[in-house]
């Protein structure tokens, strides 16, 4: 066990080293990747397409290369820097016609040379689409064509044998990543902007969901008058199933009642059957509007140690949010 523990501490050691190496020689390419890349892509926040250069980011591999190329281009995609993957011989056979005059191009490829690169290069220099390079080999015909060229020149790869990308993809996958956090910097990329791409996401549901959208939409405004008897009352806040049914006067709201409202006056008093609405609510309920964010919501519940609020539609009670409904759309 021991040796097998070795084994895999030095495969660490190993990109270890080749990251910290990345690290000492990074210099103004990574800037001119970071300016080019911005330029075709646009520089106009999360949008990434400009009036002027609605370019896209190409991003090419083939191989262990072209999974890395893949997750770079979901990165930057959602990131706010439009951007594909094409695969290097699929588009030799027809998804070349992708790319257009305008977008730039990121090729991964260890050792910088290869047949696929002999069909792509060409027909990038005659679209006039730029071109950043990720190469091990910085004689390679990838880095001749390059327009900027960014060293992931390695000793080693972890790999035994010397032989399967693993140093390298590692290499390539941080410098994907490095490009991405420095465009969304330069974006001013924010949480709201990921949330905005990432919807379905917890971050997303926590910046874009509202207390309406957490509100179930069968779930009318359950309520009772003033002068509501005990019976219409448990009768209210059964049927509800959210725990409480609200006491209006009239159209104004004038408090809410819980079931843990009434277990705590029948600990109080022997016979509540004939105490109306009025005199078993919580007279100053904590409402909220419809359009806060439902993380707000869930603030107020935990806050004050309690399990429903009065949800309002400028200033009209049109529903009560239960502290589940929240949970059951993933808000924590």
């Amino acid at each position: 066990m021991d040796h097998e523990l070795e084994i895999l501490r030095q495969v660490v050691a190993i990109e270890r080293q080749a990251l910290e190496r990345l690290e000492a020689r990074m210099d103004t390419s990574f800037v001119r990747a970071v300016d080019l890349i911005l330029e075709i892509s646009g520089g106009g926040g999360a949008e990434g397409r400009g009036p002027t250069c609605p370019g896209r980011l190409i991003v090419c591999g083939l191989g262990k290369s072209g999974f890395i190329a893949r997750k770079i281009a979901a990165t930057m995609t959602s990131t706010g820097t439009p951007a594909f993957f094409v695969h290097p011989i699929e588009g030799a056979h027809g998804d070349f016609g992708l790319i257009q005059p305008g977008d730039g191009a990121l090729v991964i490829s260890k050792s910088g040379a290869g047949e696929e690169l002999n069909t792509l290069l060409p027909f990038l220099k005659r679209r006039g689409v730029p071109v950043v390079a990720i190469t091990h080999d910085l004689e390679s015909p990838l880095a001749r064509h390059a327009d900027v060229l960014l060293d992931a020149s390695i000793e080693q790869e972890a790999c035994p044998n010397g032989v399967a990308p693993t140093t390298s993809s590692t290499l390539a996958l941080v410098i994907g990543d490095a490009l991405a956090v420095a465009l969304m910097r330069r974006r001013g990329f924010t949480r709201e902007d990921f949330a905005f791409f990432h919807p379905a996401g917890a971050l997303g549901r926590q910046l874009l969901l509202s207390v309406g959208d957490a509100l179930p939409a069968d779930r009318g405004l359950p309520c009772v008058a003033l002068d509501t008897p005990l019976p219409e009352v448990i009768l209210s806040i059964s049927t509800s199933r959210c725990g409480a049914t609200a006491v209006m006067d009239g159209d104004r709201l004038a408090g809410l009642i819980t079931d843990g409202d009434l277990r705590r006056h029948m600990l109080q008093a022997e016979d509540l059957r004939h105490l109306p609405a009025r005199e078993l609510m919580s007279p100053h309920p904590k409402t909220m509007e419809a359009a806060r964010l439902a993380v707000e919501a869930l603030r107020v519940l935990n806050q004050h140690k309690i399990q429903q609020l009065v949800v309002l539609e400028k200033g009209r009670p049109v529903g009560i949010l239960h502290l589940h409904d929240l949970l059951a759309q993933g808000i924590r």
